[in-house]
């Protein structure tokens, strides 16, 4: 494991040639997601480097203007409502600097998949799309669609979208509104959902490790 100020890198073997980029949720960090890595079983797991990046630390609104790790601006329960459209701008920018890094380094970049949990699943998503990336896939758990009137993109991804039927911090609803529109946009949505609060289960994962060997 490499650790680095703004990342933690994990990989597979010597021979690295795929790369997962996961980004955490509100208030976690990049090791939020590291012992998920061991629990994963896919055929190319040992040529895979996994990149969990942090977010920076920003005061959060409904943290009582606290600071803390956020992808961007959380301004009011209601996450649809107020959408800290800057915030999420600025992280998009940024995880797409680091999808071109991986390219940079030799991984063709329709041998990246970009992830993220709540807050990270956003930026995954808005990555992706909004910056026209031809990812080999995004994966999305316990998450939701803000600013769809923002993406203007013909590229279609092989997306997998998760999310617990009992979330209390991003309503069900929410999930299933992405997922609609997702999949009217023309996307293939690999779609999940399990008898959890905001969290990721064994399953969840078993069905994490069959998306990417599909995926790669």
């Amino acid at each position: 494991m490499i650790e680095n100020e703004d990342r933690i890198i994990i990989e597979g073997g010597p021979e690295i040639d795929r790369a997962v980029i996961w980004m955490h949720g509100l208030g976690a960090d990049g090791y939020d997601f590291v012992p998920i890595v061991n629990e994963l079983d896919f055929p190319a797991k040992p040529t895979t480097r996994f990149v969990f990046p942090h977010a920076n630390v920003i005061p959060v609104t409904v943290n009582g203007g606290m600071s803390m790790r956020a992808w961007y601006d959380i301004m009011q329960a209601d996450l649809v409502r107020r959408v800290d459209g800057k915030g999420i701008l600025e992280s998009v920018e940024r995880i797409g600097k680091m999808v071109h890094e991986q390219v940079e380094s030799g991984i063709d970049i329709s041998k990246i998949v970009l992830a993220g949990f709540s807050q990270g699943g956003v930026i995954a998503l808005h990555t992706a799309l909004q910056l026209g990336l031809n990812v080999a896939g995004i994966m999305a758990l316990s998450t939701y669609m803000p600013l769809r009137e923002t993406i203007d993109t013909d590229d279609k991804y092989k997306i997998f979208l998760a999310h617990g039927t009992d979330d209390g911090v991003v309503p069900y609803a929410e999930a299933l509104s992405s997922l609609d529109w997702l999949r009217t946009q023309g996307h293939e949505v690999d779609w999940h959902n399990y008898s959890m609060m905001h969290s990721v289960c064994n399953e969840e994962i078993d069905d994490i490790s069959s998306w990417l060997t599909a995926i790669f």
